[in-house]
């Protein structure tokens, strides 16, 4: 038989309060125990000395017995030096589950992606200034077709120019 000191609920609800008691391991939480060793009453507050209540005599009797605390439990003998407790740690609990890291690896090609567009974009313009340049006096010539299918941009800027001078044409006609 597995003994343990734990917990026990008891309250009303949304109102708690907990027995320490010795168990069987394999009895309900809130089911039959073998001795109520203690209270604790989590709504009061923590420097509050009814908060904490238990008998060490028997405590350390049950413990000598075999019993093992619960990890609460533990803690709080470990406050009264009967118990040692420490932190548990488990760093792989922290660690973010598979398909999280598949997301976290996909945004991450993303964005290398998108700093590789960026860096090719900005070196990109660099190269086609000269030849903006040179398609700006021969308006028709098969350059400028050349120099717009490669850049949007200047195709969009290009075509901005004549429909701006069809418009100063229309102006001059409708004057005169």
């Amino acid at each position: 038989m597995a003994l343990k000191i734990r917990l026990a609920r008891a309250g009303a609800k949304k109102r708690p309060f907990y027995r320490i008691v010795v168990a069987d391991s394999r009895s309900p939480r809130d089911g039959r125990f073998i001795e109520k060793l203690g209270i604790y009453n989590p709504l009061l507050p923590k420097d509050n000395d009814n908060r904490l209540s238990f008998d060490s005599e028997r405590v350390k009797h049950w413990l000598d017995r075999g019993a093992q605390p619960t990890d609460r439990v533990a803690r709080f003998l470990s406050a009264a030096d009967l118990v040692s407790w420490q932190h548990g740690n488990n760093p792989e609990k922290a660690k973010p589950k598979a398909k999280a890291q598949e997301r976290l690896r996909e945004a991450e090609e993303a964005k290398q992606a998108a700093a590789e567009a960026a860096a090719a974009a900005a070196a990109a313009p660099a190269e086609e200034a000269p030849a903006e340049e040179a398609a700006a006096p021969a308006e028709e010539a098969p350059v400028e077709e050349a120099a717009a299918e490669e850049a949007p941009a200047a195709e969009a800027a290009a075509e901005e120019a004549p429909a701006e001078e069809a418009a100063a044409e229309e102006e001059e006609k409708a004057e005169g």
